[in-house]
C-alpha cells in the first residue's frame, strides 16, 4: 500500500530501525535516533544496491518520488544511480577547490618562469587588489560574463580604465588556462570584448628635437638643485634612452668597461631577450665617476634614502618636474626624443634606431628572421648621438643654437660643426651621419 503525507509524518520508530514500503522499490526508513530518510532500493549489474534520496519532511513524499523517477530513467539507460550520485559529489567539490582565485594564482605560478619575478608579482598584485575580493572565492565554472563585467566595472568607476582594460585580458588568459585542464568549458572574458568603456591612448610626454639644447642648460645650471646622481642618471638616461625600469636597476656587472658595452639580462628586458647598450665616451665617463662614489653598492643608481636599493622608479619624474618640465618630459619621454632627432636630424635608418630601442618585431615573421643586431652601426650611432648632445649643449650655452633640419646637414651650421669637432674628443664628424 502507497504511503500517505500523514502516515509519513505520523510514524514513529521504536527500538529497532523500521522501513515504510510506498511502491516501486521507495521506502522511508526510520532510524533509531527519530531521523526518517528516503531510500530507494534497485538492482544494478545483477546486485541489490540503495540510494540515499534524502530526509524527510525537507524532502516530501512528492519530491522522494520524482527522484524515484529520475533514478528510474537513468537505470533505463544502464547508469548507476549511487555511482552518478558519487560523482556528482567529487565533481562539486573539485568544483569548490578550483574557484577563480585557486585557478589565478596556478596560472600564475605555471607562467612566472617565462615572464620573470616582476611580471608575476604585478600581475598578482592587480587580482589581489582589484578581482579576489569579488569572485575570487567563486567557482571558475560558476563565473558569468555579466559577474565579470560588474567586477571590471568597479574599476573603471575609480577611473582607473587602462587597469580594468589589463585586467579583462589577464582573466581571459585565466579562462584559457582553465579550458586546457578541462574546468570550464569557454572564455567568459572573450565575451566582454568592447563592453569597457573605450579609452584615448596617451603617450609618455616629450619634448621636441628643438627643445632639447634648454633642456641641456636647465640640468647643466641645476636651478631645480638636483643630487648630483640624479643629474648623472637624468643625463645617462638620455645618452642610452633605455627604459626608466632598466635604469634603476643596472647593476655594475652588467657593464663591460673593456668594450664599452652595457649588457642587459633578458630577465630585465620588456621583451624577455638579451639587450646590448654600446657606450659612449661621454658615458664611459659617467660611469667611472659613479663607480668611484657607488664602489661598494651593487647598483648603479642607488637609493639615496635606502642604499641598498635601487634608485625609485619616480627619481627621474620628480627631477623632471622640478625642472620645470611637469607635463612636457618623461623619463620614458627621451625614448621618443632620440628616436625622432636620430632619424630626422641625424638621418639614421628606423631599424637601427629601433633596435637599439629594443623595439619587439612588428610581425611573427619578422621576429622569426630579425637576427641582425646592426652593432657596429649602433657604435657609432650612439657616439654620434652623445657628440650631437654635446654640441647642442655648448652651443645653447654660448647663445648660438640653431637647429638643423632634416633637409640641411650639420655641417652647414658653422658653430654646431665647429663645436661637435671641439667636445666630441672624436675624428667622426656629424656631417657624415647617415
Amino acid at each position: 500500500m502507497a504511503l500517505t503525507n500523514l502516515a509519513c509524518k505520523n510514524a514513529k520508530c521504536g527500538n529497532k530501525p523500521k522501513k515504510l514500503s510506498d511502491s516501486g522499490g521507495l521506502y522511508l526508513y526510520l532510524s533509531t535516533s527519530g531521523a526518517k530518510l528516503w531510500r530507494f532500493k534497485y538492482r544494478y549489474m545483477g546486485k541489490e544496491k540503495t540510494l540515499s534520496l534524502g530526509q524527510y519532511p525537507k524532502l516530501s513524499l512528492i519530491d522522494a518520488r520524482k527522484r524515484r523517477e529520475e533514478a528510474k530513467e537513468q537505470l533505463a539507460q544502464n547508469i548507476d544511480p549511487s555511482l552518478l550520485k558519487q560523482q556528482k559529489k567529487q565533481l562539486a567539490m573539485i568544483s569548490q577547490e578550483n574557484t577563480f582565485e585557486a585557478v589565478a594564482r596556478a596560472w600564475i605560478d605555471h607562467m612566472k618562469d617565462s615572464w620573470g619575478p616582476t611580471t608575476a608579482k604585478d600581475r598578482l598584485r592587480r587580482l589581489e587588489y582589484d578581482m579576489f575580493p569579488y569572485i575570487g572565492k567563486t567557482a571558475i565554472k560558476d563565473i558569468k560574463p555579466q559577474l565579470l563585467l560588474a567586477t571590471l566595472r568597479k574599476v573603471e568607476a575609480r577611473g582607473a580604465h587602462e587597469v580594468a582594460r589589463r585586467l579583462l585580458q589577464i582573466c581571459g588568459q585565466v579562462f584559457r588556462y582553465a579550458i586546457i585542464h578541462d574546468l570550464v568549458e569557454r572564455n567568459v572574458a572573450a565575451d566582454l570584448k568592447g563592453a569597457l568603456k573605450p579609452q584615448r591612448v596617451n603617450h609618455y610626454a616629450a619634448i621636441e628635437s628643438q627643445e632639447l639644447p634648454q633642456l641641456l642648460q636647465a640640468l647643466e645650471r641645476n636651478d631645480a638643485r638636483l643630487y648630483h646622481q640624479t643629474r648623472l642618471a637624468i643625463k645617462f638616461l638620455l645618452l642610452t634612452f633605455v627604459r626608466t625600469s632598466e635604469l634603476i636597476k643596472a647593476q655594475w656587472p652588467e657593464i663591460d668597461f673593456e668594450h664599452k658595452e652595457w649588457r642587459i639580462p633578458a630577465e630585465r628586458m620588456k621583451m624577455r631577450r638579451p639587450h646590448i647598450v654600446p657606450l659612449s665616451r661621454q658615458s664611459i665617463e659617467i660611469l667611472e665617476e659613479l663607480k668611484k662614489a657607488n664602489s661598494r653598492s651593487l647598483w648603479i643608481f642607488p637609493s639615496m634614502t635606502f642604499p641598498r636599493q635601487h634608485m625609485s622608479n619616480n627619481t627621474i619624474l620628480l627631477a623632471l618636474k622640478r625642472m620645470g618640465y611637469a607635463g612636457r618630459m618623461t623619463g620614458h619621454g627621451f625614448r621618443a626624443l632620440a628616436m625622432t632627432t636620430l632619424k630626422e636630424r641625424l638621418e639614421y635608418q628606423h631599424d637601427i634606431v629601433d633596435r637599439q630601442l629594443a623595439h619587439a618585431p612588428r610581425s611573427k615573421i619578422n621576429a622569426a628572421y630579425d637576427r641582425a643586431q646592426y652593432l657596429p652601426q649602433r657604435r657609432k650611432m650612439m657616439q654620434d648621438w652623445a657628440d650631437y648632445l654635446d654640441a647642442a649643449g655648448k652651443a645653447q650655452q654660448a647663445g648660438k643654437w640653431d637647429e638643423p633640419n632634416s633637409t640641411t646637414s650639420i655641417s652647414h651650421f658653422p658653430v654646431v660643426y665647429q663645436l661637435t669637432q671641439q667636445y666630441s674628443g672624436t675624428t667622426d664628424s656629424l656631417s657624415k651621419i647617415r
